[in-house]
């Protein structure tokens, strides 16, 4: 049976290295929850400390209401599903799949029946004799998968499972491992660095640096309303630039050169005047007579879309590189190298941190759904 998962303050060291400084979590009975951050930011060390696999140096894990910090590993009831698949070579697919529900001890009636229900779901039925020499990396992962949850276990953990795989195959396997977990029901933590992966699969994500969760939310809100400049740069990609912050009657004015204002009545009541950043998506420019100049340095075709690199042509100040996309199919024409375009933010779609970035001004944002 599927449990929620609490995660109370816990702290992971190594000697005098601090892993994770104590974090909290909540994950939800069902829910497809995903870890996600650069190397080195925790994700798979708190997966680890939920497997029981890495002590806890100080707080609480707990299944449902049941504390698990003393249960060993074995006894959890977890499923686990690694980056290198470690299915047994000398097994065939049937026999891997069966492999736990043997350990347990259970009758071959039921073992059969169990086998033959996560073959099925998994679609691996037709390759149940064949040894994992003879399976794509794609098929060796599915069975994996089956191998892990055939034992119906009350969590899955899943560990960059796709890592191995070319992109193809990798955006096909994602979208079956969330179906498969959707039709078991099964509570799933999944870690990965691959943002488009996270955005793609999950019901929330935790976005981690540093061993702190930095925002916990459903992909459209953490795409759409960052908490901060981390968590806005690591998801998809973001245009950051200075800008300057002016209390105008109900609303401010969002200064970003002398020529090109935004008036924005959505941020945080009763800021101060001062300098803010700026965070704008390629996506949301808009051409504007009002805007600023720019001059198309490179572009990338990409398909559906033209990515371009662009540099200020004005005095506007910025100094870094912004890219731009331009969805091909709604375009009335490509924009040539060398070209000057005249460019606005998207009032309605972009982002305005503090100066340190540490906080988005936006009215509504939440760090933590």
């Amino acid at each position: 049976m599927s449990v929620s998962i609490y995660v109370n303050d816990v702290v992971k060291k190594y000697g005098e290295l601090t892993i994770i400084p104590g974090l909290s979590t909540h994950i939800r009975n069902g829910e497809f929850f995903t870890l996600l951050g650069p190397s080195g930011c925790g994700k798979t060390t708190l997966l680890r400390m939920i497997a029981g696999f890495n002590s806890i140096e100080a707080g609480e894990i707990a299944f449902d209401d049941s504390v698990i910090n003393e249960i060993p590993a074995h006894k959890r009831n977890i499923g686990m599903v690694f980056q290198n698949y470690a299915i047994f070579p000398h097994l065939t697919v049937r026999k891997n799949v069966e492999y736990g529900l043997k350990l347990r001890g259970l009758p071959k009636a039921e073992i059969k029946q169990k086998a033959d229900e996560i073959l099925e779901v998994t679609q691996i039925t037709e390759y149940q004799d064949r040894l994992p020499e003879k399976l794509s990396g794609g098929q060796q992962q599915r069975v994996a998968l089956a191998r892990a949850i055939v034992i119906h276990p009350s969590v899955l953990l899943m560990d960059e499972p796709l890592s191995n795989l070319d992109a193809k195959l990798r955006v096909e396997m994602r979208g079956a491992i969330r179906d498969i977990q959707k039709k078991v029901g099964i509570t799933t933590i999944y870690v990965t660095h691959d943002q488009e992966e996270a955005l793609a699969i999950s019901d929330r994500i935790a976005v981690m640096k540093d061993g702190v969760i930095q925002q916990l939310g459903t992909p459209e809100r953490i795409y759409a309303q960052p908490y901060n400049v981390f968590v806005s740069t690591f998801i998809g990609h973001s245009n950051i630039f200075p800008a300057k912050l002016i209390p105008q009657g109900t609303g401010y004015t969002v200064q970003i050169s002398a020529r090109c204002s935004l008036q924005m009545d959505h941020l945080i009541a009763d800021l101060p005047a001062g300098e803010v950043l700026l965070s704008v998506r390629p996506e949301e420019f808009v051409m504007a007579d009002d805007g600023i100049a720019f001059k198309i340095k490179d572009r990338v075709f990409l398909g559906k879309y033209m990515i371009y690199e662009l540099i200020c042509a004005d005095d506007s100040g910025i100094k870094e590189e912004i890219q731009i996309s331009q969805d091909i199919g709604q375009a009335d024409r490509l924009y040539d190298i060398g070209e000057t375009i005249t460019l606005k933010p998207n009032v309605k779609k972009i982002n305005v941190f503090t100066k340190d970035g540490e906080r988005n001004l936006l009215q509504g944002v939440a760090q933590y759904d």
